[in-house]
């Protein structure tokens, strides 16, 4: 058994099986039951925890499991947009340097929220 993990000597090939077999395919023209499921984003407001890792992995079971059945399946992914607890949580981040929202203008707090959301939401996409 290697030492580690080589990704290189398996994947591409398993990936491959996957892609000509149909397996990320919604079957539009089946006639039975269908499942979907929307993966709800996680907020970019933080990095990424085991708690992401644990929703993935339920959702991916569920996914796998209808699929197995038989059933068309849809797994669709998403994107936080929603702000909300992106600003409630960087307002408790200037809190702690003594600072609030109403210390900045418009213009500057937008950019350093956007700032925030993009380093975090770089870790969203490294998972």
């Amino acid at each position: 058994m290697d030492k580690a993990y080589d990704h290189k000597k398996y994947e591409e090939n398993i990936y491959k099986m996957w892609e000509e077999s149909g397996a990320f395919k919604p079957f539009a023209e089946a006639q039975g039951k269908h499942f979907t499921m929307i993966m709800p984003p996680p907020n970019a407001n933080e990095s990424l925890h085991i708690g992401h890792a644990r929703f993935v992995t339920i959702e991916d079971v569920l996914v796998r499991y209808h699929r197995m059945k038989g059933e068309a399946t849809l797994w669709l992914p998403g994107a936080d947009h929603a702000g909300i607890e992106t600003q409630y949580v960087f307002e408790k981040k200037l809190k702690l340097d003594g600072k609030s929202r109403f210390d900045f203008d418009r213009e500057t707090l937008y950019k350093m929220i956007w700032d925030y959301v993009q380093t975090n939401k770089g870790c969203v996409c490294d998972l």
